[in-house]
């Protein structure tokens, strides 16, 4: 079996390699699949795409996707998963808040379900990050349940696993290319009646922590969530059909 782990980066010089690095020893102590690891490197200034072409030419795993320009997650996530060779498609957010170590688990659920994702907020689980950053992410994750109807304890957890079929039913017909791309993802698989799990993770906030936590984040990071919310409500719930 082949398993593709998409890599997104943006500014990720810092970090980039040392990743690669981490995710290669631990898929290579998977037994029975092949793996790919493809940077999908989305209009970098700081010389990510530099190290990302020499990683490809180094490792014959590797594989480096350049944009010129910045497409945002969705349209960079889905451009990778468009060209990943894999039965299974993941993705692990460059920072390494999630451990490489949870890629077994990871591989291992994604071949019994369409789309699996790791979970901060299960009983199991373990957070390190601002308490204000994560009483927004409760709350936002609430108002899926509550107004969606979806048991979602953590749809922006950045490490996920998807079937193939659920790229080519789901992920090639999302609009939405913002960090809400996730919870879109997520409430069109569970409203198409695909299958849906997920497990603890420990997750340890790394990246730009302080910048993450201003207010002037928060704020945005509300209206693009609460938007997409409410046009998820209003197509699941309401029966308008309407593009997400």
């Amino acid at each position: 079996m082949m398993f593709s782990l998409v890599l997104p980066a943006y500014n990720e010089s810092e970090n980039i390699e040392s990743t690669v690095n981490s995710v290669r020893k631990e898929l290579k102590k998977i037994k029975k699949i092949s793996y790919e690891i493809i940077i999908a490197e989305d209009g970098s200034n700081d010389g990510t795409d530099e190290i990302a072409r020499k990683l490809q030419k180094k490792f014959k795993e590797v594989r480096h996707l350049h944009s010129d320009e910045k497409l945002g997650r969705g349209r960079a996530l889905k451009q990778a998963f468009e060209k990943a060779k894999g039965e299974i498609v993941g993705y692990l957010d460059v920072d390494l808040a999630v451990g490489p170590e949870y890629l077994p688990k990871l591989i291992t659920l994604s071949m019994k379900n369409d789309l699996v994702t790791g979970s901060r907020y299960l009983k199991e689980s373990e957070v390190e990050r601002p308490s204000l950053r994560e009483f927004v992410s409760r709350s936002y994750n609430w108002m899926i349940r509550f107004f969606l109807g979806c048991d979602v304890k953590d749809s922006q957890c950045g490490f996920k696993g998807f079937s193939r079929r659920i790229v080519k039913d789901i992920v090639n017909e999302v609009e939405e290319n913002s960090w809400a791309w996730d919870t879109v993802v997520i409430v069109e698989c569970i409203k198409s009646g695909y299958k849906f799990k997920e497990f603890p993770v420990n997750w340890e906030e790394k990246k730009e922590a302080a910048h993450s936590s201003s207010f002037k984040r928060i704020y945005s990071d509300i209206k693009i969530h609460g938007s997409v919310i409410l046009k998820l409500f209003l197509k699941w719930k309401m029966g308008i059909k309407i593009q997400v």
